[in-house]
């Protein structure tokens, strides 16, 4: 049950776009450099419509996933924002490729969780 509603609650921050720490990486000593990206869950992000979900915060979760996720992997998670119901779907497969999917998803939130929020 723990694991089901931090996934839901996972979700629930990717969908909106948001998350945790800090969104800007340094370049050199002093110049922060705010991270953003355009892609499919960028586009997906921005046309859910939600509040959290601003133009910036949708770039700096497509950047984070340019990062981490293959390109099939971006094709998946665009069905996430369309269904969250999904992800609950692959987590609680039996299926390889559904739970190596599941892993990266995870992760992937985690980063964009941690380096989106104060976007």
């Amino acid at each position: 049950m723990k694991s089901t509603i931090f996934a839901l609650v996972a979700l629930s921050t990717l969908a909106a776009c948001g998350g945790g720490a800090s969104s800007y990486t340094t370049r050199g000593a002093y110049t922060p450099v705010q991270l953003y990206a355009t892609g499919p869950l960028q586009k997906a992000c921005v046309a859910q419509g939600r509040k959290a979900a601003s133009a910036a915060r949708c770039g700096c979760v497509q950047a984070v996933a340019d990062r981490q996720l293959s390109s099939s992997e971006q094709r998946r998670g665009v069905k996430a924002f369309k269904d969250p119901h999904k992800v609950q779907e692959w987590r609680q497969s039996d299926r390889s490729s559904d739970n190596a999917f599941w892993a990266s998803w995870k992760a992937f939130g985690q980063s964009a969780e941690q380096l989106c929020s104060r976007v």
